[in-house]
Protein backbone atom coordinates (compact mmCIF):
# COMPACT_ATOMS: atom_id res chain seq x y z
CA UNK A 1 0.00 0.00 0.00
CA UNK A 2 2.64 2.47 0.98
CA UNK A 3 4.10 2.03 -3.19
CA UNK A 4 0.90 3.23 -4.50
CA UNK A 5 0.72 5.99 -2.13
CA UNK A 6 4.06 7.04 -2.51
CA UNK A 7 3.30 6.67 -7.01
CA UNK A 8 0.43 9.00 -6.46
CA UNK A 9 1.52 11.33 -3.60
CA UNK A 10 0.55 14.84 -4.25
CA UNK A 11 -1.83 14.12 -7.38
CA UNK A 12 -4.40 16.96 -7.73
CA UNK A 13 -7.14 17.78 -10.31
CA UNK A 14 -10.08 19.99 -10.85
CA UNK A 15 -13.62 18.38 -10.15
CA UNK A 16 -17.54 19.75 -9.66
CA UNK A 17 -18.41 19.12 -6.31
CA UNK A 18 -21.85 19.27 -4.67
CA UNK A 19 -22.68 19.21 -1.08
CA UNK A 20 -26.59 18.07 -1.25
CA UNK A 21 -29.21 17.39 -3.43
CA UNK A 22 -30.30 21.16 -3.87
CA UNK A 23 -26.98 22.92 -3.87
CA UNK A 24 -25.35 24.04 -6.89
CA UNK A 25 -22.09 22.04 -8.23
CA UNK A 26 -19.09 24.06 -7.56
CA UNK A 27 -15.85 23.95 -8.69
CA UNK A 28 -13.07 22.63 -6.72
CA UNK A 29 -9.38 21.61 -6.74
CA UNK A 30 -9.19 17.46 -5.43
CA UNK A 31 -6.00 16.41 -3.59
CA UNK A 32 -5.10 12.87 -2.45
CA UNK A 33 -3.69 11.96 0.74
CA UNK A 34 -2.43 9.42 2.42
CA UNK A 35 -5.72 8.04 3.13
CA UNK A 36 -7.83 10.74 2.38
CA UNK A 37 -9.29 12.27 -0.65
CA UNK A 38 -9.32 16.52 0.15
CA UNK A 39 -11.50 18.74 -1.59
CA UNK A 40 -10.26 22.61 -1.35
CA UNK A 41 -11.99 25.34 -2.84
CA UNK A 42 -10.17 28.01 -5.50
CA UNK A 43 -8.17 29.43 -2.21
CA UNK A 44 -6.51 26.27 -1.34
CA UNK A 45 -8.93 25.82 1.53
CA UNK A 46 -10.02 22.21 2.88
CA UNK A 47 -14.00 21.90 2.26
CA UNK A 48 -13.60 18.66 3.45
CA UNK A 49 -12.30 15.38 3.57
CA UNK A 50 -13.40 11.58 2.41
CA UNK A 51 -11.46 8.40 3.72
CA UNK A 52 -10.39 6.74 0.95
CA UNK A 53 -11.29 3.43 1.69
CA UNK A 54 -15.26 4.80 2.33
CA UNK A 55 -14.59 6.26 -1.14
CA UNK A 56 -17.64 4.40 -3.66
CA UNK A 57 -17.71 5.24 -7.40
CA UNK A 58 -21.80 5.98 -8.28
CA UNK A 59 -21.06 4.90 -12.13
CA UNK A 60 -18.41 2.51 -12.31
CA UNK A 61 -17.01 2.20 -16.24
CA UNK A 62 -18.69 5.40 -17.48
CA UNK A 63 -17.55 9.04 -17.60
CA UNK A 64 -17.09 11.50 -16.16
CA UNK A 65 -16.12 9.32 -12.84
CA UNK A 66 -18.67 10.92 -10.02
CA UNK A 67 -17.77 9.64 -6.66
CA UNK A 68 -19.66 9.72 -2.96
CA UNK A 69 -18.92 9.02 0.45
CA UNK A 70 -20.46 5.61 1.67
CA UNK A 71 -23.54 6.15 3.51
CA UNK A 72 -24.04 9.68 1.70
CA UNK A 73 -24.94 9.17 -1.72
CA UNK A 74 -26.25 12.87 -1.71
CA UNK A 75 -22.78 14.57 -1.73
CA UNK A 76 -20.81 13.64 -5.15
CA UNK A 77 -17.94 14.54 -6.99
CA UNK A 78 -17.28 14.52 -10.61
CA UNK A 79 -14.11 14.31 -11.79
CA UNK A 80 -13.47 16.37 -15.30
CA UNK A 81 -12.53 13.78 -17.99
CA UNK A 82 -8.88 15.93 -18.45
CA UNK A 83 -7.83 13.98 -15.30
CA UNK A 84 -8.34 10.10 -15.42
CA UNK A 85 -4.58 10.12 -14.34
CA UNK A 86 -6.62 11.31 -11.11
CA UNK A 87 -9.85 8.90 -11.35
CA UNK A 88 -7.19 5.97 -12.03
CA UNK A 89 -5.34 6.85 -9.20
CA UNK A 90 -8.39 7.31 -6.56
CA UNK A 91 -9.76 3.95 -7.97
CA UNK A 92 -6.39 2.16 -6.92
CA UNK A 93 -5.87 4.24 -3.74
CA UNK A 94 -8.99 3.10 -2.70
CA UNK A 95 -8.81 -0.43 -3.24
CA UNK A 96 -5.47 -0.34 -2.02
CA UNK A 97 -6.19 1.06 1.74
CA UNK A 98 -9.51 -0.92 1.57
CA UNK A 99 -7.42 -4.60 1.23
CA UNK A 100 -5.97 -4.54 4.95
CA UNK A 101 -9.85 -3.82 5.95
CA UNK A 102 -11.09 -6.86 3.92
CA UNK A 103 -7.82 -9.17 5.37
CA UNK A 104 -9.00 -7.60 8.82
CA UNK A 105 -12.64 -8.84 8.28
CA UNK A 106 -11.55 -12.30 7.80
CA UNK A 107 -8.75 -12.33 10.55
CA UNK A 108 -12.14 -11.31 12.81
CA UNK A 109 -14.00 -14.09 11.35
CA UNK A 110 -11.18 -16.78 12.06
CA UNK A 111 -11.11 -16.17 15.19
CA UNK A 112 -14.90 -15.63 15.90
CA UNK A 113 -14.74 -19.07 14.85
CA UNK A 114 -12.04 -20.27 16.34
CA UNK A 115 -13.05 -18.98 19.51
CA UNK A 116 -16.44 -20.37 19.17
CA UNK A 117 -14.94 -23.99 19.26
CA UNK A 118 -12.96 -23.25 21.88
CA UNK A 119 -16.16 -22.17 24.00
CA UNK A 120 -17.86 -25.09 22.51
CA UNK A 121 -15.44 -27.67 23.51
CA UNK A 122 -15.10 -25.66 26.94
CA UNK A 123 -18.54 -26.34 27.30
CA UNK A 124 -18.30 -29.95 26.35
CA UNK A 125 -15.87 -30.92 28.44
CA UNK A 126 -16.08 -28.73 31.58
CA UNK A 127 -19.69 -28.19 31.91
CA UNK A 128 -20.43 -31.58 32.39
CA UNK A 129 -18.73 -32.11 35.02
CA UNK A 130 -18.98 -28.92 36.34
CA UNK A 131 -22.74 -29.24 36.34
CA UNK A 132 -22.62 -32.70 38.15
CA UNK A 133 -20.09 -31.05 40.72
CA UNK A 134 -22.95 -28.46 41.94
CA UNK A 135 -25.56 -31.02 41.66
CA UNK A 136 -23.95 -33.23 44.25
CA UNK A 137 -23.59 -30.40 46.34
CA UNK A 138 -27.29 -29.18 46.26
CA UNK A 139 -28.70 -32.52 46.37
CA UNK A 140 -31.03 -33.37 49.46
CA UNK A 141 -30.37 -36.30 51.15
CA UNK A 142 -33.62 -37.39 51.17
CA UNK A 143 -33.61 -37.33 47.14
CA UNK A 144 -30.16 -39.37 47.30
CA UNK A 145 -32.09 -42.09 49.79
CA UNK A 146 -34.81 -42.08 47.21
CA UNK A 147 -32.81 -42.80 44.19
CA UNK A 148 -30.59 -45.48 46.12
CA UNK A 149 -34.15 -47.56 46.84
CA UNK A 150 -35.92 -46.64 43.26
CA UNK A 151 -32.45 -48.59 41.90
CA UNK A 152 -32.30 -51.35 44.43
CA UNK A 153 -36.15 -52.25 43.06
CA UNK A 154 -34.97 -51.86 39.13
CA UNK A 155 -31.71 -53.90 40.34
CA UNK A 156 -34.21 -57.28 40.54
CA UNK A 157 -34.93 -56.87 36.36
CA UNK A 158 -31.20 -58.52 36.18
CA UNK A 159 -30.61 -59.62 39.44
CA UNK A 160 -33.69 -61.64 40.24
CA UNK A 161 -35.79 -60.55 43.41
CA UNK A 162 -33.22 -59.76 46.69
CA UNK A 163 -32.74 -63.19 48.82
CA UNK A 164 -35.06 -63.00 51.68
CA UNK A 165 -35.84 -65.36 53.94
CA UNK A 166 -37.40 -65.11 56.95
CA UNK A 167 -35.03 -66.32 59.42
CA UNK A 168 -32.12 -64.06 57.90
CA UNK A 169 -34.02 -60.64 58.12
CA UNK A 170 -32.50 -59.73 61.89
CA UNK A 171 -29.54 -61.11 60.77
CA UNK A 172 -29.37 -58.28 57.77
CA UNK A 173 -30.76 -55.63 60.18
CA UNK A 174 -28.03 -56.60 62.48
CA UNK A 175 -25.21 -56.38 59.60
CA UNK A 176 -26.35 -53.08 58.13
CA UNK A 177 -26.52 -51.45 62.32
CA UNK A 178 -23.15 -52.74 62.63
CA UNK A 179 -21.53 -51.52 59.15
CA UNK A 180 -24.00 -48.34 59.44
CA UNK A 181 -25.85 -49.20 56.01
CA UNK A 182 -29.30 -47.88 55.85
CA UNK A 183 -29.93 -50.77 53.49
CA UNK A 184 -28.70 -53.95 52.07
CA UNK A 185 -30.18 -56.11 49.31
CA UNK A 186 -28.80 -60.20 48.82
CA UNK A 187 -29.26 -60.66 45.57
CA UNK A 188 -29.16 -64.03 44.03
CA UNK A 189 -27.52 -63.89 40.57
CA UNK A 190 -25.44 -61.36 38.75
CA UNK A 191 -23.42 -59.98 41.55
CA UNK A 192 -19.80 -61.66 42.67
CA UNK A 193 -19.15 -58.76 45.19
CA UNK A 194 -20.58 -55.89 46.18
CA UNK A 195 -21.47 -52.36 44.65
CA UNK A 196 -22.52 -49.37 46.60
CA UNK A 197 -25.54 -47.16 45.61
CA UNK A 198 -26.72 -43.79 46.07
CA UNK A 199 -28.25 -43.10 49.85
CA UNK A 200 -25.95 -45.53 51.52
CA UNK A 201 -27.62 -48.28 50.00
CA UNK A 202 -25.25 -51.73 49.02
CA UNK A 203 -26.25 -54.68 46.49
CA UNK A 204 -23.91 -57.78 47.67
CA UNK A 205 -24.07 -61.01 46.07
CA UNK A 206 -24.83 -64.00 47.97
CA UNK A 207 -21.41 -65.64 46.85
CA UNK A 208 -19.56 -63.03 49.49
CA UNK A 209 -21.81 -64.63 52.16
CA UNK A 210 -22.19 -68.53 51.06
CA UNK A 211 -18.72 -69.02 50.00
CA UNK A 212 -16.83 -67.82 52.99
CA UNK A 213 -16.37 -69.47 56.87
CA UNK A 214 -16.89 -65.56 58.58
CA UNK A 215 -18.80 -62.80 57.79
CA UNK A 216 -15.94 -60.00 57.94
CA UNK A 217 -15.57 -61.29 54.23
CA UNK A 218 -19.26 -59.87 53.61
CA UNK A 219 -18.32 -57.14 55.91
CA UNK A 220 -15.12 -56.41 54.26
CA UNK A 221 -16.99 -56.22 50.45
CA UNK A 222 -19.54 -53.73 51.89
CA UNK A 223 -16.72 -51.55 53.19
CA UNK A 224 -14.69 -51.99 50.18
CA UNK A 225 -17.58 -51.08 47.57
CA UNK A 226 -18.38 -47.69 49.61
CA UNK A 227 -14.96 -46.59 49.60
CA UNK A 228 -13.88 -47.29 46.14
CA UNK A 229 -17.59 -45.24 45.48
CA UNK A 230 -17.43 -42.51 47.89
CA UNK A 231 -20.27 -40.91 46.34
CA UNK A 232 -22.58 -43.24 44.15
CA UNK A 233 -24.68 -40.49 42.84
CA UNK A 234 -21.50 -39.11 40.91
CA UNK A 235 -21.44 -42.05 38.78
CA UNK A 236 -25.46 -42.07 37.90
CA UNK A 237 -25.00 -38.64 37.17
CA UNK A 238 -21.71 -39.58 34.26
CA UNK A 239 -24.21 -42.41 33.46
CA UNK A 240 -27.20 -39.70 32.35
CA UNK A 241 -25.00 -37.09 31.66
CA UNK A 242 -26.39 -33.29 31.64
CA UNK A 243 -30.29 -34.06 31.21
CA UNK A 244 -29.69 -36.32 34.57
CA UNK A 245 -28.25 -33.10 36.18
CA UNK A 246 -30.50 -30.75 35.28
CA UNK A 247 -33.37 -32.97 35.58
CA UNK A 248 -32.21 -33.96 39.52
CA UNK A 249 -31.42 -29.94 40.15
CA UNK A 250 -35.41 -29.15 38.29
CA UNK A 251 -37.42 -32.30 39.71
CA UNK A 252 -35.32 -34.24 42.29
CA UNK A 253 -35.51 -37.29 40.55
CA UNK A 254 -33.95 -39.52 37.22
CA UNK A 255 -35.46 -41.34 34.84
CA UNK A 256 -35.46 -45.18 35.55
CA UNK A 257 -33.44 -46.02 32.08
CA UNK A 258 -30.68 -43.75 33.31
CA UNK A 259 -30.67 -46.16 36.72
CA UNK A 260 -31.12 -49.25 34.92
CA UNK A 261 -28.50 -48.41 32.65
CA UNK A 262 -25.98 -47.61 35.64
CA UNK A 263 -26.94 -50.76 38.01
CA UNK A 264 -26.33 -52.84 34.09
CA UNK A 265 -22.56 -50.98 34.09
CA UNK A 266 -22.23 -51.38 37.61
CA UNK A 267 -22.86 -55.48 37.69
CA UNK A 268 -21.09 -55.41 34.11
CA UNK A 269 -17.98 -53.23 35.15
CA UNK A 270 -17.73 -53.02 39.20
CA UNK A 271 -15.74 -50.07 40.06
CA UNK A 272 -11.70 -50.36 40.41
CA UNK A 273 -10.93 -51.12 44.15
CA UNK A 274 -9.79 -48.22 45.83
CA UNK A 275 -6.20 -47.19 46.60
CA UNK A 276 -4.57 -49.45 49.27
CA UNK A 277 -4.02 -46.68 52.01
CA UNK A 278 -8.04 -45.44 51.37
CA UNK A 279 -9.03 -49.26 51.91
CA UNK A 280 -7.23 -49.60 55.19
CA UNK A 281 -8.82 -46.34 56.92
CA UNK A 282 -12.28 -47.27 55.98
CA UNK A 283 -11.33 -50.70 57.97
CA UNK A 284 -10.37 -49.24 60.76
CA UNK A 285 -13.40 -46.74 60.36
CA UNK A 286 -15.81 -49.20 60.14
CA UNK A 287 -13.48 -51.25 62.68
CA UNK A 288 -13.53 -54.28 60.35
CA UNK A 289 -10.76 -57.25 60.08
CA UNK A 290 -9.21 -56.76 56.81
CA UNK A 291 -7.30 -59.64 56.29
CA UNK A 292 -9.91 -61.76 55.50
CA UNK A 293 -11.26 -59.61 52.74
CA UNK A 294 -8.12 -59.57 51.33
CA UNK A 295 -7.48 -63.43 51.24
CA UNK A 296 -11.01 -63.63 49.49
CA UNK A 297 -9.93 -60.84 46.83
CA UNK A 298 -6.51 -62.94 46.46
CA UNK A 299 -6.23 -66.91 48.48
CA UNK A 300 -2.37 -66.67 47.50
CA UNK A 301 -2.05 -63.55 49.33
CA UNK A 302 0.50 -62.14 46.49
CA UNK A 303 -1.63 -59.67 44.77
CA UNK A 304 -3.51 -57.97 48.18
CA UNK A 305 0.15 -58.33 50.53
CA UNK A 306 0.12 -54.58 51.09
CA UNK A 307 -3.13 -54.59 52.60
CA UNK A 308 -2.33 -57.88 54.62
CA UNK A 309 0.74 -56.51 56.26
CA UNK A 310 -0.55 -53.38 57.34
CA UNK A 311 -4.44 -54.92 58.18
CA UNK A 312 -5.16 -53.32 61.10
CA UNK A 313 -7.07 -55.12 64.09
CA UNK A 314 -4.38 -58.05 64.11
CA UNK A 315 -3.99 -58.30 67.93
CA UNK A 316 -6.94 -56.53 68.97
CA UNK A 317 -9.70 -57.89 67.76
CA UNK A 318 -12.84 -55.88 66.88
CA UNK A 319 -16.55 -56.68 68.07
CA UNK A 320 -17.49 -59.46 65.72
CA UNK A 321 -19.65 -58.74 62.79
CA UNK A 322 -22.59 -60.70 63.11
CA UNK A 323 -23.03 -63.36 66.51
CA UNK A 324 -22.95 -66.66 65.50
CA UNK A 325 -26.81 -67.50 65.19
CA UNK A 326 -27.34 -64.01 62.85
CA UNK A 327 -24.30 -65.78 60.84
CA UNK A 328 -25.71 -68.97 60.01
CA UNK A 329 -29.02 -67.52 59.12
CA UNK A 330 -27.83 -64.89 57.06
CA UNK A 331 -25.89 -68.16 55.41
CA UNK A 332 -29.38 -69.52 54.58
CA UNK A 333 -30.37 -65.61 53.39
CA UNK A 334 -31.03 -67.37 50.08
CA UNK A 335 -32.44 -71.00 50.65
CA UNK A 336 -30.99 -74.05 49.14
Amino acid sequence: MSTALDKFQRLEGTALWRETPNAQRREVIVSLGEASLVIKDSRDRALTHWSLPAVRRLNPGQSPAVFFPDGDSDETLEIELSHDDLVEAIEKLRKAVARPQHTSGRLRKTVLVLTTAVIAGLAAFWLPDALANHTLRVVPNVARQTIGQDMQQLASRLTGQPCSAPLAVPAVDALQKRLQVRSISVLPNALREAIALPGNIVLLGRDTIEDHEEPDVAAGYIVAAQAASPDPLRGVLETGGIRSSLRLLTSGTLPDDVLVRHIELLISTPPAAAADATLIKAFEEKRVRLQPYALARDPSGESTLALIEAAPFTEELPEPILIDRYWVALQGICGS
